[in-house]
């Protein structure tokens, strides 16, 4: 696979999927390798997806200062791909966590972005709240499917919290438009794809500055696209809006019947979205 050397040496790996023109991919989690992202439902039929694995993931080595793996000092891995690739300006996608990532790289080099898709993004490093009557609102959507109960019940700990390992993993199906075999399978896969440890320093004390970020973002006037799922819990509509609202002129499409993954549950509708607005 293509690798290159980051600012401090770390040989981060991409994965190149597909043809046409570049549209650079970074994952969420947070540090969970590119591997679960596929082909983006088949997007990867109109765009040549280039798939970062982050610093400690999939392909990528692990840096000999954990520190790097905050958020904010990998906003220079970005960069350093965009400078390997020979491109003056890239399209950004960015899913869930990895979404904070390309706010801050956003926010850094607005002149490097062309369009930019946020999908089913995390909210942290522009400070919007998700609050548990989001999240509720959200999970109520599902009460007629038969994990509902236990889902919902382990959802109502999380929210007054403290919670165990038990409940993140019982509220699994809402992560889904359909808790069927393949969405099963995806989920399984995570805890191998992702870098614990990367995890917990990505969010550390000084990776975010939201009202920096918000203001930079403010004066972003490329275009933007926020893709959310339906019943998606961890990215909810009503925060959607919201995040939204930070950019001069960004589109918000919600996925009808999508969750936290939307590629997977609706393949076509979400390529279509998708595609369209990079046109």
């Amino acid at each position: 696979m293509p690798a290159f050397s980051a600012y401090d040496g770390t040989e981060l790996a991409h994965h190149v999927l597909g043809d046409g023109p570049p549209l650079v991919c970074l994952p969420g989690g947070p540090m969970q390798a590119s591997a679960y992202l596929g082909d983006l439902g088949g997007l990867a039929a109109h765009r040549r997806l280039i798939m970062l694995d982050l610093r400690g993931t999939g392909g990528s080595a692990e840096p000999g200062d954990p520190g790097s793996y905050r958020c904010d000092r990998q906003v220079d891995d970005v960069e350093a791909l965009r400078e390997h690739l020979g491109l003056e300006r890239m399209d950004l996608l960015a899913h869930s966590a990895g979404a904070n990532l390309a706010a801050l790289y956003t926010a850094r080099h607005p002149e490097r972005v062309g369009r930019l898709v946020l999908v089913t993004p995390s909210v942290i490093a522009v400070g919007v709240p998700v609050t548990g009557d989001d999240r509720r609102a959200a999970a109520e959507l599902r009460r007629a499917e038969p994990w509902f109960p236990e889902a919902f019940a382990a959802l109502e700990t999380i929210i007054a919290g403290p919670a165990t390992p038990a409940s993140w993993q019982a509220i699994a199906p809402f992560y889904y438009g359909r808790w069927d075999e393949a969405a099963r399978a995806h989920r399984a896969a995570e805890d191998e794809q992702r870098n614990a440890q990367a995890a917990a320093a990505y969010a550390g004390e000084g990776a975010f500055d939201p009202a920096a970020t918000r203001a930079a973002l403010a004066r972003f006037g490329s275009p933007v696209l926020l893709l959310a799922g339906e019943v998606d819990l961890a990215a909810p509509p009503r925060a959607m809006t919201e995040f939204q609202g930070l950019f001069p002129g960004a589109e918000l499409v919600v996925q009808s019947g999508a969750g936290h993954f939307p590629w997977l549950d609706d393949g076509g509708r979400f390529v279509g979205i998708v595609a369209e607005f990079l046109r």
